[in-house]
């Protein structure tokens, strides 16, 4: 079903045309989302994955920065062209190593991570034994830092239920962000822009907030929102739309097509100014 139309502002949402330039063809890398903004259908499309080769050919460096478990995002590491992927809201990085493998970098020690999981599981049996309708995430095998509740996956929960799963996961402490698939919870102080902070200290030994204006980031729900807020050169998939009732923070720009091909799209920009 297409998107709701995008209402319009001055300040945000502008398309990307209005995007200067000289901005584009500054830029040192690019952030992404995954869901809903690199795949369609849960699935990377073909021109979704072009534009990432395409970028990273350009010299530009590529992260991508999900909600997403570890051992979903594993497959994924080796055979999309990116520097690292970022899973679980910015708990633990995930980069291409010799022979095919995959190292794993966490920003919690191994004690933490294990009290915390613990700590997580029952609250994540709260949620299925109290609040009706919502259940784990059918990747939750996958998880180590963090718990999921489907909300748009393979099940529909309504706003006030959404809402009730949020207030109890905040209730136990923990943070909680609604992306476009899934509630997400966890312990700790990681986010998405703490993983790009620590990613880009890991990977390249400097600091983010110093070259801000020289990255971009591609997002497309509420969870992306901290990213949107932080970022002057942030955009938005046109299925943005969704959740702008529910941002308190826009993209400043935004995509004329959704998901894959929007993400292409929004490539397509940066690349047309080098």
């Amino acid at each position: 079903m297409p998107s709701p139309p995008l209402p319009a502002s001055p300040h945000h949402l502008l398309p990307l045309a209005r995007w200067p330039a000289d901005a584009r063809a500054a830029l040192t890398g690019v952030f992404t989302d995954i869901d809903d903004t690199l795949t369609t259908d849960g699935a990377i499309t073909p021109d979704a994955l072009k534009a990432l080769a395409d970028l990273k050919a350009a010299g530009l460096a590529v992260v991508a920065i999900t909600g997403r478990p570890v051992g979903w995002s594993l497959p994924f590491v080796n055979s999309w062209p990116v520097d690292a992927i970022v899973a679980e809201n910015g708990a633990v990085a995930l980069r291409p190593a010799t022979g095919g493998s995959v190292e794993k970098r966490y920003q919690q020690d191994a004690a933490t991570r294990a009290a915390n999981f613990a700590r997580m599981q029952a609250v994540l049996a709260r949620i299925e034994r109290e609040i009706p309708g919502a259940g784990r995430a059918t990747d939750s095998p996958g998880r180590e830092t963090d718990i999921a509740i489907d909300h748009s996956e393979f099940v529909t929960l309504d706003d006030d239920t959404i809402a009730r799963v949020v207030a109890l996961m905040r209730g136990e402490g923990m943070h909680a962000t609604v992306s476009s698939i899934h509630i997400n919870g966890w312990y700790g102080d990681n986010d998405k822009l703490e993983g790009a902070r620590w990613i880009v200290r890991e990977l390249w030994g400097r600091t983010l907030d110093d070259e801000r204006d020289r990255w971009a980031y591609v997002g497309d729900s509420t969870n992306d929102q901290l990213m949107f807020r932080s970022f002057a050169h942030s955009i938005g998939v046109a299925n943005v739309a969704r959740f702008v009732p529910q941002l308190e923070h826009l993209p400043r720009y935004v995509t004329q097509g959704e998901r894959g091909a929007g993400f292409a799209e929004a490539a397509h920009a940066v690349l047309s100014a080098r």
